[in-house]
């Protein structure tokens, strides 16, 4: 049996960008092993990713020591895998895989570490960042195209999530899901996700003046707290829900009529369920985060800046005008 391992640093919607590589490459080696290295802080992905056998996990941005080195080189070795498929650019993690001497070592050229890989791919930056990532998959001569972004929910998180709706009433109805995009990872980078409480507000009470039957529901995820409280004193009748794992987070996203958030990991999750989704972007590109195709909107900052998004803007496309 082939084995082989994918090293995926970012994120988990940095996961999910991925899972289309990793399924391709399962399907093209059906009876192959497929484990993958990522942070901690992703490791969660794996719960709606059909196609890896071992998630194992190790901080790639911290300031490892020479003895953290030698035990991931270790762990790696153990494993005798025989190809190796990496997003990773520093020169360290190539070094690393040329040391643990897998014999196929797949990555992008150009890049610090090209000089340690056997099979290198040419890096596209300027397309949709599931496509770009999917291009690695020439260094195992898998020319096929790249399939749409898609997850496995398990059963018992589709059961919650029905569970959920019934409990707050609107499992009838269907109803708008908001994410507002508070990310401390995002806030401790400088990096400019998070979209104004009153500019949410002003879109929530339309939604609800012009469609008074259908509920607004927000995500309360871990790191949501303080959001969703103020918007809670601002929109004293919306619903809040708490997925507690990605899988319950999917779940969630597929049962709505349309999900309204920023660019995040349960955006990819919508696109990967197919809910029809509007998108707000600050700094970063649409083009290279959402598909192309009229179920997923992009709404893209003219300052670079979130709040500068109006919600009249939003509104336009949330209604079609």
């Amino acid at each position: 049996m082939m084995r082989i391992l994918a090293l995926v640093p970012g994120g988990i919607g940095d996961q999910i960008l991925f899972f289309p590589t990793l399924d391709d490459l399962k399907q093209s080696y059906p009876d192959a092993q497929i484990d993958v290295m990522v942070e901690p802080r992703a490791k969660g992905a794996y719960r709606v990713c059909k196609s890896v056998k071992e998630v194992l996990t190790y901080n790639f941005k911290d300031r490892n020591s020479m003895a953290d080195w030698g035990n991931l080189l270790g762990v790696i070795r153990d494993r005798e895998y025989e190809a190796v498929i990496s997003l990773g650019q520093r020169w360290s993690v190539g070094l690393l895989l040329w040391l643990t001497g897998i014999p196929k070592r797949v990555g992008y050229v150009g890049s610090n570490n090209s000089l340690f890989l056997t099979n290198p791919v040419p890096l596209k930056t300027e397309q949709y960042a599931a496509e770009m990532y999917h291009d690695l998959l020439q260094g195992f001569n898998i020319k096929n195209a790249c399939p749409p972004v898609a997850i496995n929910v398990p059963k018992q998180d589709i059961q919650w999530a029905e569970a959920e709706q019934q409990r707050l009433g609107i499992k009838e109805s269907g109803y708008i899901l908001i994410h507002g995009g508070s990310s401390q990872l995002a806030v401790s980078k400088g990096i400019d996700k998070i979209y104004p409480i009153g500019n949410w507000q002003k879109i929530i009470e339309d939604c609800q003046q012009r469609q008074p039957n259908l509920p607004v529901v927000i995500v309360k995820g871990p790191e949501d707290a303080d959001f969703v409280t103020e918007l809670i004193k601002s929109c004293p009748k919306v619903k809040v829900i708490s997925p507690d794992d990605v899988g319950k987070l999917a779940a969630t996203i597929a049962a709505a009529n349309l999900m309204m958030c920023t660019d995040s990991a349960p955006m990819h999750l919508a696109v990967a369920v197919q809910t029809y989704t509007i998108a707000l972007f600050g700094p970063t590109d649409p083009e290279k985060l959402l598909p192309h195709g009229d179920r997923f909107l992009g709404i893209k900052s003219p300052t670079g800046k979130m709040a500068d998004i109006s919600p009249e803007d939003v509104l336009k496309k949330v209604w079609g005008g």
